[in-house]
């Protein structure tokens, strides 16, 4: 199951802060798609995910939407 973010018609920061926000207690490797307006969040999730630990998986913009597909940072083992 994919957790969509929608964030269109809101600016920087707005975007990023609703994908972290939807990120908090999501099981590792959970599949977010953030949907966002501002052509900022093609700069500010990748540079979330690195923050986070998370994998950017895909950026596709359709019909002047951004759909970035995102996963959440899996717990690595020892």
């Amino acid at each position: 199951m994919t957790v969509i973010v929608d964030a269109r018609g809101h600016r920087c920061p707005v975007p990023s802060l609703k994908l972290q926000k939807a990120m908090q207690g999501q099981p590792p490797g959970t599949i977010l798609t953030l949907m966002a307006t501002d052509p900022m969040a093609r700069i500010d999730v990748p540079y979330l995910m690195n923050q986070q630990g998370g994998t950017v998986l895909a950026i596709e913009e359709i019909e002047g939407i951004l759909h970035i597909t995102v996963a959440t940072p899996v717990v690595q083992r020892d």
